[in-house]
């Protein structure tokens, strides 16, 4: 019996995964310069092949702020490119950047542990569940995984915390 195909797909959950707050009582950043990357982040992945003889690369995030007035979908979508750039070391246009904007209060398909996002980048993509891995921090991020029938590691494990 043969175990899974290699990870084709990385997915990752954004706050306390692979950037922390600066600001003392926000749970996320709501603009640029209010984060930094966590230990470890720059250096697995900067250090794995992205595109073309490589893997994929996605985010997949909870961002209730929007949907607050604390930041705007656009300076979302910006702050994860930022973060993607800074954690790989190069600009990544091929990334697949999702987040729900929905209120805590709303009930949707994308807001984890829903696994909506999770399979919206596996269809960008074309990858299949066998060959994603989705990397966060919270139960809900290994709930989401599960419903999507994908892989899934602790953040701190996975970037060896």
């Amino acid at each position: 019996m043969t175990g899974p195909g290699p990870i084709r797909l990385y997915i990752f959950d954004a706050d306390d995964t692979l950037r922390r707050t600066t600001v003392p009582g926000k749970p996320c950043p709501h603009r640029p310069g209010e984060w930094e990357l966590l230990p470890g982040v720059r250096e697995r992945l900067s250090s794995m092949e992205w595109g073309s003889g490589g893997g994929y690369l996605g985010i997949a995030s909870n961002q209730d702020h929007v949907a607050y007035g604390h930041m705007t979908a656009e300076t979302c979508r910006g702050m994860f490119e930022d973060l993607l750039e800074v954690a790989t070391g190069a600009r990544r246009p091929d990334a697949c950047i999702r987040f729900c904007p929905h209120a805590l209060e709303v009930d949707c398909a994308c807001r984890k542990p829903q696994p909506g996002m999770l399979h919206d980048i596996m269809r960008h993509f074309g990858v299949s569940e066998a060959e994603t891995l989705f990397v966060g921090n919270a139960p809900s991020d290994q709930e989401a995984a599960r419903r999507a029938g994908v892989g899934f590691a602790w953040a701190w494990d996975f970037f060896g915390w």
